[in-house]
């Protein structure tokens, strides 16, 4: 049986996938809500970055916003994000919606295949009876569950979807092995068959907890180290000569995964009577990065006597979550904007990467060239995009007064480049 795949979301992780299969699929569509997303893609644009108008151009995919070209379908894959409130409580609507979407359209026969990030049980237990009292159909029998957790890192080449094994889960052993043929014609590095949906969702979820708390641990040593006047970067140069010392860096923990899927296990946890120290702690530690940066810029500000705090001028150079991304949710360097201001700082913010009306509406963050940027008391390095690291770094703290403070958060300059003169953090 030759699948009509059909991709219900087409942002970071769903337009590779959906590229993928239509490849292999031969009218396969590509399904989003937003009509200026699908207008774009039509047009060869992919403003993520992920995909080249090369790629797009090139593709028999068809882009839709029309929920009626969905109908024919027999193999749907629903990747939507799973993002989290202002309560860091799991926020299903996207999913939810996503659900009721293909209820509104599934025949029977026909697979369901989640790929958003969720706790284990969201897949059976809210969207299979989301799509059952939608389209009349009965759950596990008229229509089959899967789930196949993504594993895109956005910004990264190399550990592309086709590289990257891809485990695989269904209701029964009969879709479990149509899922694993269907992914299985995309994915060169392999298919891994987890035994049940929740095993897969659960596997998911720690992939990234388990980067948090990595990230966390680095973040408490780089503090502790800070005031005993060690630099973390040296110490982690050092221990990483021992073959099995884990080489994970200091840093603001952002971005639509690693900063949010630890809160989908924990709720959970907690909701069967369970409180979560470690993962709970870490997030702790993580979230409070922001507010350390910007304290450590007021305490060096204050260190190069340069000026009152309140009259500092400072500039910020990136906004996204990560480098090389023009990805801005759950972005950690508002924080640090947000912090400033307290202080009596409004720091002046670019990013080479950013949409100013995006910045602007996500954030209240309005991004300004970056020759607009000079004669500042402090800077901060906060996403070293290649842009950046491209720059003559004597370039970079020109932008700086004499004595001035800069901080470089990921550590991205070498020492040996850094001019003399002034008071300069690392994290």
């Amino acid at each position: 049986m030759k699948e009509k795949v059909a991709v219900v979301g087409l942002g970071y992780v769903g337009l590779p996938v959906a590229l993928a299969f239509a490849a292999e699929f031969p009218g396969a569509i590509g399904f989003d809500i937003n009509k200026s997303r699908v207008t774009a893609l039509k047009q060869g644009i992919d403003k993520t970055g992920e995909s080249s108008a090369e790629d797009l151009g090139r593709s028999t995919i068809t882009f839709t916003s029309d929920i009626n070209d969905l109908r024919d379908a027999t193999f749907f894959v629903v990747a939507v994000p799973t993002p989290i409130d202002k309560a860091n409580r799991p926020d299903l609507t996207p999913v939810r919606s996503a659900s009721k979407t293909v209820g509104k359209v599934i025949k029977p026969g026909a697979v369901v295949v989640y790929e958003s990030t969720v706790y284990p049980g969201v897949t059976e237990e809210i969207c299979g009876p989301i799509i059952a009292e939608e389209s009349g159909l009965k759950q596990g029998i008229d229509f089959k569950l899967g789930y196949s957790p993504e594993r895109i890192n956005p910004g990264d080449k190399e550990h592309t979807l086709t590289k990257i094994i891809k485990v695989v889960s269904g209701e029964d052993a009969e879709t479990l092995d149509r899922v694993a043929s269907a992914y299985g014609s995309i994915v060169d590095a392999g298919i891994h068959k987890a035994p049940s949906i929740k095993v897969a969702e659960a596997a998911k979820v720690i992939e990234n907890t388990q980067r948090d708390l990595n990230i966390a641990l680095m973040n408490e040593l780089a503090r502790i180290f800070d005031l005993m006047g060690i630099c973390t970067n040296d110490v982690l140069k050092a221990a990483g000569t021992k073959w099995n010392f884990l080489k994970f860096t200091p840093g603001l923990v952002g971005g639509h995964c690693i900063g949010v899927d630890p809160y989908y296990l924990t709720t959970k946890a907690e909701e069967l009577g369970y409180r979560p120290e470690v993962i709970l702690a870490g997030r702790r530690i993580n979230d409070s990065m922001g507010r350390y940066i910007a304290e450590k810029l007021v305490k060096l500000l204050i260190k190069a006597d340069c000026c009152s705090v309140k009259k500092a001028k400072v500039g910020i150079l990136g906004l996204t979550f990560k480098e090389d991304v023009p990805d801005l949710r759950n972005s950690r360097v508002p924080d640090i904007v947000n912090e400033l201001k307290e202080y009596g700082i409004s720091p002046e913010v670019h990013d080479p990467l950013v949409d100013h009306e995006e910045a602007f509406n996500e954030y209240g963050i309005r991004t300004v060239e970056l020759d607009e940027i000079h004669d500042l008391d402090g800077l901060i390095l906060a996403v070293p995009h290649k842009a950046y690291m491209k720059m003559d770094i004597k370039s970079i703290f020109d932008k700086l007064k004499p004595n001035g403070a800069f901080i470089d958060i990921k550590s991205a300059i070498d020492d040996s480049l850094i001019p003399d003169g002034f008071h300069v953090y690392k994290l």
